[in-house]
């Protein structure tokens, strides 16, 4: 059962016919002339750029939880840090995936490889989002309750965590275009007193100068930093904008794009183990590809990323952050007692704890029959979720039984589950290439994404910053959320007090 609540709306919706025609037409137009954009997968030219889906109005979000995500980031930043310089949690936590997992055993092949040589740069770079969703279900508002008997929330009760990304952490650009849409319309509808609680949105800048501060580390002003990309890029202008920001702020740093396939091709090491690709030097290496299988084809891109991985450049994300970034990593944390492995205050500690939701292993030398009990007497309580980034993996509700029991013992210990998160719903018109002119208003739900960025080696944090946010939103009977997938729209949050 769910304890969904609904919040109201920025401005008062429905808007008359008229209105909401001619701002639709606006808020278009101001999209493609601002790079709100992507490349079509039904229709793909490289030549050719439609809006991203937007909400027209964005979504109501309570402050103190906005602020609590906010803030917690840099500790989360450190916590992600360290699991991915601790070798045995990593070995003892990924053994069972790494059995029948084939990609996640490829990439902890190339970490034990670089591992017993040595690394040859042991400075990391780390973009991370960590991804969260405000949780209505009774369970935590009884949980709020005892902590607080108080407890004066009302349309919410409090910040739950969905995942953490390491890699390829998306939306530094159409972050904050999201808030730059909202509210140029907010303004064209007469709300321009309503901006001020759109809050400011710095994700682009403050992504691209942590790139920019390794590349400094490294020293060498005549070096690249690389984009590793996919064979077709749909996402484009979230990219490109990336390389943009630091070709404008940062003129004397040179950036290249290249795939892995061209990384094996024209890539080699140096005498200093420096990577070179197309005779350039590169000193920092960012993902913006290599989560999935199908960006590894051939053998060839994977001895590509093996030889990312031996050379003196940072990479964002190295090997072992990439592991550190999976759902079974994710799910170890969760278990009581394991954050003080890598957190000693205890204040930090908590506040973690507090934003987790339950996460379970199915693997079955961890109490995973009971788990699968558990599930299947209450499937929608749940999602099965695999090793994978980029949206579309994951198994919800009734869909899982059929999968679960479908599985060996062997097979499911590839997955975890994690109790479903259910959030309040806000409404608004969800705008669409090719959608119609006069949308309906719709229920939805959001997600928001809290950027952050940090550097450093096993022993030392040389650079740890919160760089911003990003809030996606669907329609609230859809699973999944990626924009990019075409599942979901880029929003940006509206604070507001509840007390």
């Amino acid at each position: 059962m769910s304890y969904q609540k609904v919040l109201p709306s920025a401005i008062d919706l429905p808007l008359n016919q008229k209105e909401l025609g001619e701002i639709i037409s606006k808020a278009k137009d101001w999209a493609l002339m601002h790079g709100v954009c992507m490349r079509s997968k039904t229709n793909f030219s490289a030549d050719a750029l439609q809006f991203a889906p937007f909400v027209l109005t964005p979504s109501l979000y309570p402050r103190k939880e906005f602020e609590k995500a906010v803030n917690l980031q840099t500790v989360l930043n450190e916590l992600m840090h360290k699991v991915a310089h601790d070798t045995d949690f990593l070995r003892e936590t990924l053994a069972s995936t790494i059995q029948v997992d084939e990609f996640t055993a490829n990439l902890f092949k190339i970490y034990e490889t670089v591992l017993n040589e040595g690394f040859t740069q042991e400075i990391s770079l780390g973009l991370i989002r960590s991804d969260t969703m405000l949780e209505t279900k009774k369970g935590c508002i009884e949980k709020c309750k005892n902590l607080n008997p108080n407890c004066p929330k009302r349309y919410y009760c409090c910040v739950a965590m969905v995942e953490i990304n390491t890699i390829a952490s998306g939306f530094g650009h159409l972050g904050p275009a999201s808030r730059a849409i909202q509210s140029y319309i907010l303004n064209e509808l007469g709300h321009v007193d309503k901006t001020k609680n759109l809050p400011e949105n710095n994700a682009l800048s403050g992504l691209c100068s942590a790139m920019v501060e390794a590349w400094n580390i490294i020293g060498n002003q005549k070096a690249a930093i690389l984009f590793v990309i996919e064979d077709v890029t749909y996402n484009i202008c979230d990219q490109r904008f990336h390389e943009f920001e630091i070709r404008e702020k940062y003129p004397h740093v040179k950036v290249i794009r290249r795939t892995l396939t061209e990384i094996f091709n024209t890539g080699v090491l140096g005498s200093n183990k420096e990577l070179i690709v197309d005779g350039i030097v590169v000193s920092v290496v960012y993902f913006r590809s290599g989560y999935e299988p199908n960006q590894y084809p051939s053998k060839n891109e994977w001895d590509a990323r093996l030889m990312i991985e031996r050379s003196n450049a940072i990479k964002c994300p190295s090997i072992h952050y990439h592991l550190a970034g999976t759902k079974k990593v994710q799910q170890a944390l969760a278990k009581k007692g394991v954050l003080n492995r890598f957190l000693s205050n205890e204040t930090d500690i908590q506040k973690v704890q507090e934003i987790f939701t339950g996460l379970y292993s199915l693997d079955k030398k961890e109490g995973g029959d009971e788990v699968v009990d558990m599930v299947l007497k209450n499937p929608e309580s749940f999602v099965m979720k695999p090793q994978r980034e980029g949206g579309g993996n994951n198994i919800y509700g009734v869909d899982i039984p059929e999968k679960l029991t479908a599985m060996s013992d062997d097979e499911r210990s590839a997955y975890i589950v994690m109790d479903r998160i259910f959030p309040p719903i806000s409404k608004s018109y969800m705008i669409r290439p090719g959608g119609q002119m006069q949308p309906e208003i719709v229920e939805m739900v959001s997600e928001l994404g809290i950027f952050g960025a940090i550097i450093g080696t096993k022993d030392k944090i040389l650079y740890n910053r919160q760089v911003g946010h990003m809030l996606r939103t669907k329609v609230s009977n859809a699973n999944e959320g990626g924009v990019a997938a075409g599942l979901g729209a880029l929003d940006s949050p509206y604070l507001f007090d509840s007390e």
